[in-house]
């Protein structure tokens, strides 16, 4: 089903299957020899969901080599260093003395849960309800404990969450460091430069930001969605992931936070997967996404 502009989703069902994959995905990631990342709480998280595919995935009885294609195998590396990026990022800004953190579209996000904060630190985490509400019943469920002060934001970023984050007792007088990870693609060109406004406007000088940016606004990981979709699909995996990125001509994300008084560096992707020791993989169908780029900026 194709997105539209009042829509809505479970971690089962549309956009929020996405956030069960990439889950999936840190899961296997996670049991890695001499891993990148370690989330205790993915595969605990994708079983609660209850998506039979991603389960039997993280569990291993699906192996990946009985998979057609490389697109579980591919997803856990890009995801792992994707994870590790936004990792480093959040306890890099902790070290630089940022005490308060917004994670957008949070999703089954467990770094509340995993990362060595700051003392004094204030993780918000934004999300729709019905995923909130999810991943905080599941998280007690199985006994998992913020490691910082963690706030849930339940609200749509097509509603006004700057008002819902502020009235969660957001300090927008105190640097923060925000994360915008795996977001843009699925939202409008127009609502990529909204979002970027608000966190523009809720951030003290000295604030920072964590995101990616695809040149081709996305177009390339449709794509590739669509081809694991049709190999997925042997497995009992029939939802269609690839209609749920906006296309249409965007803003470089680079140059819009420029212009709007950020300081901002980026790398490619095969970049940062070298910064940790890790190849880009070879796979034909994901050169393109050689062209997109991780994006870090600190607002002047």
């Amino acid at each position: 089903m194709s997105r539209t502009d009042s829509d809505s989703w479970d971690l089962a069902s549309s956009v929020g299957a996405t956030a069960t994959m990439v889950a999936a995905a840190r899961a296997l990631a996670s049991k890695e020899p001499d891993p990148l990342i370690d989330d205790p709480y993915a595969a605990a998280l994708v079983r609660a969901v209850g998506v039979e595919f991603f389960t039997k995935l993280v569990d291993g009885e699906i192996p990946l080599s009985t998979i057609e294609g490389d697109g579980p195998r591919v997803m856990a590396d890009v995801m792992a260093v994707r994870t590790r990026f936004f990792d480093d990022f959040f306890m890099n800004a902790g070290a630089a003395g940022i005490r308060q953190a917004v994670i957008l579209a949070s999703g089954l996000d467990s770094r509340p849960y995993r990362l060595p904060w700051p003392q004094g630190s204030t993780v918000y985490e934004i999300d729709q309800p019905k995923v909130i509400e999810f991943k905080s019943t599941t998280m007690t469920e199985i006994g998992a404990t913020p490691t910082a002060e963690r706030r849930a934001v339940s609200i749509d970023l097509r509603e006004d969450w700057p008002a819902a984050l502020r009235r969660s007792g957001f300090d927008e007088t105190q640097p923060t460091a925000w994360s915008a990870e795996g977001l843009l693609n699925y939202l409008p060109p127009d609502a990529q430069d909204r979002l970027f406004d608000n966190i523009t406007a809720l951030s003290a000088p000295g604030s920072q930001l964590a995101t990616e940016y695809h040149p081709d606004g996305g177009a390339t990981v449709a794509e590739r969605t669509k081809a694991m979709r049709a190999q997925w699909e042997q497995h009992g995996f029939d939802v269609d992931l690839s209609n749920l990125f906006y296309s249409g001509e965007r803003n470089s994300v680079v140059d819009y936070l420029t212009d709007h008084g950020w300081q901002v560096t980026a790398r490619s992707r095969p970049e940062v997967f070298a910064g940790y020791g890790r190849k880009f993989p070879d796979a034909e169908d994901l050169a393109s996404l050689r062209n997109s780029f991780a994006v870090v900026a600190t607002l002047k």
